[in-house]
């Protein structure tokens, strides 16, 4: 079966004018039903965004067709699709659909689009660029902010040293955290970057819509890109992906720690309470002494439902949500994530 060899999970988007969402989502849908991938693929009447996971023989015809694909013609190239190690198995099944985002920011493309972004910066120059930011850091005279626009619980595992890190629970939730915190932005120079640059496309438009900065940069083909021509450059610890995976690695380091004992620990799971979608580090050490969930409030509820075989169904409200203010306000010196090797 096609499945069944050492395959890969792609990853790629592609920004473009789609007429009729429905028939490329139908098409689509086909194409990776006949290849046997599995993932995730999201189309717009902006263009497609999609992960997926298959054989290598599966993987290459699904580039070779997507290539091949008129609406994609002279948009789409070989480059912007970015591999990993990985197959089918990476997700539990196939999802295509029909969105009106192909990245969930929460904003009209019609109001802020893909087509107002930042500066693209090559993973070569945007290397360079942070170095020039930590060495200008270093003496506590930067104009530049490293912006990570992902999730709290992505960048914990994995970062660029010295970046500002969002302490947010979803994209949507970016464009509040901007408005919050434009101070911060004010005529400074901002290094974004993502895991495979498709949220700095529409996160940059979003940031320069506010004409405060000076200028707006970007990490073309995001960390994904950076890693494969610097696995041990200015990016530590793993990167998040969002499959069954949950991180991928290219260097050894280990940023993060258990919520429990605080040893060095980077593998998420997810919350063993049923209804929780947190995810959880906790270290086998800690698993093998029950502490399986994302906060106390989660192993308490786990306890009272397996006692109560009453199959009552607890909605996902624990510690971590309720602390967790919606947009963080950053108190005027950002918080910027250690610059230290």
């Amino acid at each position: 079966a096609v499945g069944s060899q050492v395959g890969e999970v792609l990853l790629y988007y592609c920004y473009c004018e789609v007429k009729d969402p429905e028939k490329l989502c139908a098409w689509q849908k086909a194409l990776c039903q006949h290849l046997h991938l599995t993932g995730k693929v999201r189309v717009a009447s902006e263009g497609i965004n999609g992960t997926v996971g298959g054989s290598k023989v599966a993987t290459s015809l699904y580039i070779k067709v997507m290539l091949s694909q008129p609406l994609f013609k002279n948009i789409l190239c070989q480059e912007d699709f970015k591999s990993s190690a990985g197959g089918a198995h990476c997700f539990p099944d196939l999802r295509v659909g029909v969105f009106k985002e192909i990245v969930p920011m929460g904003i009209d493309p019609k109001i802020v689009s893909y087509k107002e972004t930042g500066i693209h910066l090559s993973p070569q120059e945007f290397h360079r660029e942070v170095e020039q930011y930590l060495s200008q850091a270093t003496q506590g005279q930067s104009d530049t902010i490293l912006l990570d626009c992902r999730n709290f619980y992505e960048s914990k595992i994995g970062h660029f040293q010295g970046c500002l890190a969002p302490d947010i629970r979803k994209f949507s939730y970016f464009p509040s955290y901007v408005d919050e915190n434009l101070e911060l932005f004010k005529d400074k120079r901002v290094l974004m970057y993502c895991t495979g640059g498709i949220r700095c496309e529409r996160g940059s438009a979003y940031l320069r819509s506010k004409a405060v900065c000076r200028e707006v940069y970007q990490l073309k083909g995001g960390i994904h890109k950076y890693l494969e021509e610097f696995p041990d450059g200015f990016y530590r610890g793993k990167l998040f992906v969002f499959d069954d995976r949950y991180a991928i690695c290219s260097n050894e380091d280990i940023i993060s720690a258990c919520r429990y004992c605080g040893v060095l620990w980077d593998q998420y799971k997810l919350c063993s309470s049923q209804h929780c979608r947190q995810l959880v580090l906790t270290c086998p050490g800690c698993c093998n002494k029950g502490l399986t969930a994302c906060c106390p409030v989660c192993q308490e509820k786990e306890l009272k439902v397996t006692s109560r075989a009453s199959g009552q169904t607890l909605k996902e409200e624990c510690e971590c949500t309720r602390r967790r203010p919606r947009v963080p306000i950053e108190r005027v010196s950002p918080r910027m994530l250690d610059t230290g090797k």
